[in-house]
């Protein structure tokens, strides 16, 4: 693996208010995919009373490389979560929040009632705060993806993560193809709601393949996009095999402005929900 430059050096500083989020999160019982993801932001983040909540528990059902949360077999469905993260949502009087989670192929509807039933929950206790949602592909069931889209989140995201070349190395068990499709889906059953995805960079793709990717992306609607560096998160994850410099970043968020994007994040550290309710704002002229 290359060794990592200069500018991906971050420094960390546990602060008050990185304790008094770590504390809240343990008292009502909830995950962050920043902690389950080792999200190097995860210190500006909470310093900020800003949190990514991550719904329907901590063990995913699939297994990809590249990413850093538990896989295997969940524990059963907990009822009470919606609640508890509308809870903490109010604590700390959110504007915007957004909510993802790990897969779950056990579950008849992947989820999305569960996703459903906590977008209703942050509203009954908190009407103004904005909401996003980073989903699964949901085996690319309409009828269940429906179930979220009616809800009516703000944003709907759902994340490629890579280029097609590479699906086979880094995420085995999800299509391209069917990504693009949930994506063009959202826009047809609502159009109101913003669509967002993103990529990791640094995996082997081409300029060539992600410009590819950018151009499928915009042809199903996409509005949002986010473009970040891969960082091996252990040993045992996919190794980095180049380090994108930020000039390069800079010159696909050009690219993507240029194909039409409403608001594109591009950087090293950019990661799917960082500053995602500046994107939001961007995005609707605001």
């Amino acid at each position: 693996m290359p060794t990592p430059p200069e500018w991906l050096r971050k420094r960390i500083h546990i602060t008050e208010q990185i304790e008094a989020m770590q504390q809240l999160l343990t008292d009502l019982g909830l995950h962050t995919v920043c902690e389950s993801a080792r999200c190097p932001n995860i210190a500006e983040c909470f310093g900020q009373g800003i949190a990514t909540f991550m719904i329907l528990g901590d063990v995913c059902t699939r297994d990809c490389r590249f990413c850093a949360v538990n896989s295997g077999t969940p524990l059963p469905m907990d009822s009470n979560e919606p609640h508890r993260v509308a809870q903490a949502v109010q604590r700390l009087n959110l504007s915007y929040v957004v909510i993802t989670s790990v897969t779950r192929d056990d579950l008849p509807d992947g989820g999305a009632k569960h996703f459903a039933e906590t977008i209703h929950q942050i509203r009954t206790v908190m009407p103004q705060t904005a909401i996003e949602v980073l989903i699964p592909d949901f085996q690319g069931s309409r009828g269940v993806l429906q179930t979220v889209v009616e809800a009516q989140p703000e944003v709907l995201g759902h994340n490629v993560e890579t280029v097609p070349s590479l699906y086979r190395t880094v995420r085995l068990q999800a299509k391209y193809a069917r990504s693009l499709k949930l994506l063009e889906l959202v826009k047809k059953l609502d159009p109101r709601i913003y669509t967002k995805s993103g990529l990791m960079l640094g995996l082997g793709e081409s300029k060539e393949e992600i410009i590819s990717v950018l151009e499928d992306l915009r042809e199903t609607g996409c509005d949002i996009l986010t473009l970040g560096q891969y960082l091996q998160p252990s040993k045992t994850h996919l190794e980095v095999k180049r380090f994108v410099p930020p000039e390069e970043f800079q010159e696909y968020e050009t690219a993507a402005v240029q194909l039409g994007f409403l608001a594109v994040a591009a950087g090293p550290f950019v990661r799917s929900s960082y500053r995602a309710g500046e994107l939001w704002e961007k995005a609707r002229g605001g």
